[in-house]
C-alpha cells in the first residue's frame, strides 16, 4: 500500500497548487485525476483567460509557479467599472509604481505551469489518467483504490474535483444552488488601440461584459472577453460570423479599443451559483469549486480557490508541525472556521451585483451610477473593495502576503 500525507482527487488548477504548496512545506501528496494531460494541455483546450489577484499572484510566486509563466503574462494596473457607457464610471488603480492590482494570464499556460511544477516536485506524485474506484474513510484514515491497481492511504482527503465533485455528493454534504439563466461567451482578439493594461467590467441588463488586457503578441494588442448574455440567446450568438460577432462586441465597447480582428476560437458555458453549506466531513476537506461556484462578475472563482489552498496548507503545516494527525477534527474545523465566512461574504457579494446590475430600466441605471460615483469619492470605500479584489481581506494565511508557513 502507498502512502501520503494528503490524498488529492482532482488536479485542475486548485488541485495542482495544493499539491505543490504541501511540497514546498515538506508534505506529500497524491493527486488522482481522470483527465488525459494530452488532451488537457492542449492549445486548444481552455479559451478562458483568468485574473490572478495580487495575493494569490505571491502565493504562486512563493511557490514558484509564477516563474514558469515569464513573458505570459499582463499586469492589471487598473479596473474600471461602469453601467453600460453612461458616465459616472468607477476607477480603481494601484497607488504604488508596479504593484499590479492583478495579473491575467491564459488558463492553457497556467494549467501548464502548474503541470509541470508538480511533475517536479519531489513530494507529488500525480496520476493522470486515473480514477479512484472506491474511498474509504475510517476513524484510521483514508484508503482508496485506483483504477491503476494500486491502493493508497493518507490521513486526509481532499475534493478538488470541480462543481460536481462526486466525492462532496458521497459525504452527503448539502449544497445551494440555483442558475442565473445566463451564459458565459468567452474568447479572446486584437485590437487597435492599447489597453493601457486596465481591466472593465461594463454592466448591461442582459449581463457583465468583461474585457481583460492580455499581453501583446506579434499581431498587435489582445483582450480577452466575458461576455454574459440570456442563456436563450447564446447559442445564437456563437453562430454568428466572426466578423457579426465582432461588430456586436464593439457595439458594447463603444469603440474605445478601435477596430477588432482576430477572433480565436469562441466557447459558451452556464452560469451558476453554489455553495456548500459545510466544506469539511471525517477526513475530508473541500477546495476551489468543489466547495463554492460563483458568478465570473468579479473574476474571483479561482482566486478563492486559491485562498483555499493558502488557509489549508497554513493550517495542515502547523498541524504537522504540533505532532497532530493531518485529518484530526480540530484541525479540519480551523479550516472550515477560517474559509467559511471569506467564501460567504465573496458568493453573496457576487450574486448581490449580479441582480442589482441586471434590473432593467433608466430609474435603476441612474441608481447605479450614482452609487459609483459616490464609492468613487470616498477613498476608505474604494480600498475596502480593493482589498476584497486583491484578495487581502480579513486574516491573510502567510503564502498570500508571499511567504511560506
Amino acid at each position: 500500500m502507498e502512502r501520503a500525507d494528503v490524498l488529492i482527487l482532482g488536479g485542475g488548477l486548485v488541485g495542482s497548487a495544493l499539491g505543490v504548496a504541501l511540497d514546498a512545506h515538506g508534505l506529500s501528496s497524491i493527486i488522482v485525476d481522470i483527465a488525459d494531460p494530452d488532451t488537457i494541455l492542449a492549445a486548444g483546450f481552455d479559451g478562458r483567460a483568468s485574473a490572478i489577484a495580487s495575493a494569490p499572484h505571491r502565493m504562486l510566486t512563493a511557490i514558484g509557479v509564477i516563474d514558469r509563466l515569464a513573458g505570459m503574462t499582463c499586469p492589471i494596473e487598473g479596473i474600471r467599472v461602469s453601467d453600460g457607457l453612461e458616465p459616472g464610471a468607477l476607477d480603481f488603480a494601484s497607488d504604488e509604481p508596479g504593484d499590479a492590482l492583478g495579473h491575467m494570464v491564459e488558463n492553457r499556460n497556467l494549467r501548464r505551469a502548474l503541470y509541470d511544477v508538480a511533475q517536479a516536485a519531489p513530494l507529488v506524485d500525480v496520476r493522470m489518467k486515473t480514477l479512484a474506484v472506491s474511498v474509504e474513510r475510517t476513524a484510521f484514515g483514508v484508503t482508496a483504490n485506483l483504477s491503476d491497481g494500486t491502493t493508497v492511504h493518507a490521513p486526509l482527503l481532499i475534493a478538488a474535483e470541480g462543481r460536481n465533485s462526486p466525492t462532496r455528493e458521497a459525504a452527503h454534504l448539502s449544497v445551494a444552488r440555483w442558475s442565473y439563466d445566463h451564459a458565459a461567451m468567452v474568447s479572446s482578439f486584437h485590437h487597435e488601440k492599447s489597453h493601457a493594461n486596465i481591466a472593465y467590467e461594463i454592466f448591461y441588463p442582459s449581463g457583465p461584459f468583461a474585457l481583460l488586457p492580455l499581453i501583446d503578441d506579434e499581431k498587435g494588442h489582445r483582450s480577452a472577453i466575458v461576455w454574459s448574455v440570456r442563456a436563450g440567446d447564446a447559442a445564437g450568438m456563437l453562430k454568428l460570423s466572426e466578423r457579426g460577432w465582432l461588430a456586436e462586441a464593439e457595439k458594447r465597447m463603444g469603440g474605445f479599443l478601435g477596430q477588432l480582428s482576430g477572433l480565436t476560437r469562441r466557447s459558451s458555458y452556464p452560469l451558476g451559483f453554489h455553495h456548500a453549506a459545510t466544506i469539511t466531513a471525517d477526513r475530508l476537506a473541500l477546495v476551489g469549486d468543489a466547495a463554492h461556484g460563483i458568478h465570473p462578475i468579479a473574476g474571483q472563482g479561482v482566486n478563492v480557490g486559491f485562498r483555499d489552498v493558502a488557509t489549508l496548507v497554513e493550517v495542515l503545516v502547523e498541524g504537522k508541525r504540533a505532532g497532530l494527525d493531518l485529518g484530526d477534527r480540530q484541525l479540519l474545523q480551523r479550516y472550515e472556521r477560517w474559509r467559511s465566512l471569506d467564501t460567504f461574504m465573496v458568493s453573496v457579494a457576487t450574486d448581490g451585483l449580479t441582480r442589482l446590475f441586471g434590473v432593467p430600466g433608466r430609474t435603476a441605471s441612474a441608481v447605479r451610477r450614482m452609487g459609483l460615483s459616490a464609492v468613487q469619492k470616498v477613498p476608505a470605500l474604494k480600498d475596502r473593495f480593493m482589498a476584497e479584489a486583491r484578495g487581502e481581506s480579513g486574516h491573510v494565511p502567510k503564502l498570500l502576503s508571499g511567504f511560506r508557513v
